[in-house]
């Protein structure tokens, strides 16, 4: 049976660096997607989102390892998207006006089909709230520059601003949206070391 280790094979993209920011180019990945909106501290529809993805990427990932394919993967971290309609609100700390969009990478043999097949089997026997709210799509983020936080979400602003001041020290703009990626079980790991790969779009010179 082959085993493909994705963080390892593209470490590039999950293992940055926490002493520099790098500029990397993100190829088109796929991606289980739930949308939504509201204080992630709080708002249910946050964690019933999380709730929903989780067990359709495990399915998947039994379905290719028991099926024809015969592959063992791991299930990738938990990643987000965020935004706001008015981007006041990360400054001003109205979180109840964040939106966002929780995600997880699937491998490029993971097709829709599969998808609706593991959908349907979670649904079958867990039915998590925000199942029918999962939806498969190919996400392209392009150009980026990006770097690892060590440490709570709280204490991003720091790193988040070093990300900003790399883009624009290049004569580049940002693009696209906030890119968060949670390699750490925070039900397992110290505050202090949780690992959160910060990312942002960018248009940034060679």
């Amino acid at each position: 049976m082959e085993k493909i280790d994705y963080q390892k094979q593209l470490k590039y993209l999950y293992c940055p660096s926490a002493k520099m920011i790098e500029r990397v180019d993100v190829p088109p990945m796929n991606f289980l997607m739930v949308d939504g909106e509201g204080d992630p501290n709080t708002a249910k529809s946050f964690s019933d989102a999380i709730e929903a993805l989780y067990p359709v990427a495990y399915t998947l990932k039994f379905m290719v390892k028991k099926g024809p394919l015969a592959i063992d993967y791991g299930v990738l971290p938990l990643e987000a998207l965020w935004w706001a309609d008015d981007l006041s609100a990360f400054t001003t700390g109205d979180k109840d006006a964040w939106k966002w969009t929780v995600m997880i990478m699937q491998p490029e043999f993971i097709t829709q089909e599969m998808v609706c097949k593991a959908i349907n089997e979670v649904s079958l026997k867990k039915k998590p709230v925000a199942l029918p709210l999962v939806r498969f799509e190919t996400f392209t983020e392009g150009t980026a520059a990006q770097t690892m936080h060590i440490g709570h979400f709280s204490e991003e602003g720091p790193t988040i601003e070093k990300v900003h001041r790399f883009i624009e020290d290049t004569g580049g703009h940002r693009v696209g949206k906030h890119h968060e990626i949670y390699l750490s079980d925070t039900r397992r790991t110290a505050p202090e070391k949780w690992k959160i790969i910060i990312r942002q779009p960018a248009s940034i010179q060679s």
